[in-house]
């Protein structure tokens, strides 16, 4: 008989810690958290464990935005041409054809007239999926044609702004979309015409140096960047230490440059609030169920009264219980 017998128990099936769960896009990057597709869109992008906003793109943020039912879209067929045949490492009109295939957009931005919170209300979305959200000629010249309808109907216009800036294929063209967008601001300005600025991650670049900087209200999701450049620039730039919020919204409002942090959740009223103040109109009130309080209040009352009269009920030789 074997005196000496070696058996080998280790388990070779995996039986360590569980690996981690493959990231995704769904993947919240500051908690690790996980969601279906159905829950991001049930949160709006938002991640119910830190607060972290995803990013969001233009025909979602429009249905979170609008009431249901309400959105027509304007200058829907404009797209971008290729005046300066400008070629990088691929031709411009590549990339251009890319991105609507990816997209599904013709150019970075949606423009139309939609109501929020029962007002009507001209709207811009960007979406910085599409090359960015780089402002280019289509940009500039839908941002000037709905803000020119909501002149037309004396309507109030709101920005949702995402964006990394000009877009350096158009050169000199897109520049001068900076100048022609605050222009249109300037228009509004002049009929009384409330302008809402609303500011996502990330809004630099022209887009934060023109229009998107000129609201009569600017509002910014939480943690969004909003500087015309972005804290690896500055410091590549300028070889100095900037502060870990730097150009941050958290930032921005500390000095002044934004008027209020506003979640996702909360987006929708606070805009309709905002339109409905600037407008003139009565403010806008989130719906709530109509609550008699004072009846309310009686009805239980005598409720309260009757089962108190129930329990010391005098007894039959009027003596108490």
């Amino acid at each position: 008989m074997a005196e000496n017998i070696s058996v080998d128990v280790s388990r070779v099936d995996g039986g360590g810690p569980p690996e981690p769960a493959p990231r995704t896009r769904n993947t919240c990057p500051t908690c690790n958290s996980h969601y279906r597709e159905d829950e991001m869109v049930a949160n709006l992008r938002v991640c119910t464990h830190c607060g972290y906003h995803f990013p969001v793109a233009a025909r979602e943020r429009i249905v979170q935005l609008v009431d249901e039912g309400t959105w027509t879209e304007v200058a829907r067929g404009l797209q971008s041409a290729d005046p300066l045949e400008f070629t990088d490492s691929r031709p411009y009109t590549e990339r251009s054809a890319d991105a609507q295939e990816a997209t599904g957009l013709l150019d970075a931005v949606l423009v139309g007239v939609a109501s929020i919170g029962g007002q009507r209300t001209a709207l811009a979305v960007m979406d910085f999926t599409f090359l960015g959200g780089s402002m280019g000629s289509v940009v500039g010249e839908k941002f000037v044609r709905v803000a020119h309808v909501a002149l037309e109907e004396r309507i109030p216009l709101v920005s949702v702004a995402s964006s990394g800036g000009a877009r350096m294929q158009e050169g000199v063209l897109a520049l001068m979309q900076m100048a022609k967008t605050v222009s249109a601001v300037d228009e509004l300005r002049e009929a009384g015409r409330p302008f809402v600025s609303v500011l996502a991650h990330p809004t630099t670049g022209g887009v934060a140096a023109s229009f998107a900087a000129l609201g009569d209200v600017i509002m910014a999701e939480p943690g969004a960047l909003l500087s015309f450049s972005g804290p690896r620039v500055v410091r590549q730039t300028t070889r100095e230490t900037v502060p870990d919020d730097f150009g941050l919204a958290e930032s921005n409002l500390e000095h002044g440059h934004i008027d209020m942090i506003v979640s996702r959740p909360e987006l929708r009223d606070q805009v309709a609030r905002a339109i409905a103040l600037l407008s003139g109109g009565t403010p806008y009130r989130r719906p709530v169920i109509d609550i008699d309080a004072v009846g309310a209040f009686t009805r239980v009352l005598s409720d309260v009264r009757r089962r108190v009269g129930g329990v010391f009920r005098p007894s039959d030789n009027g003596e108490g219980p």
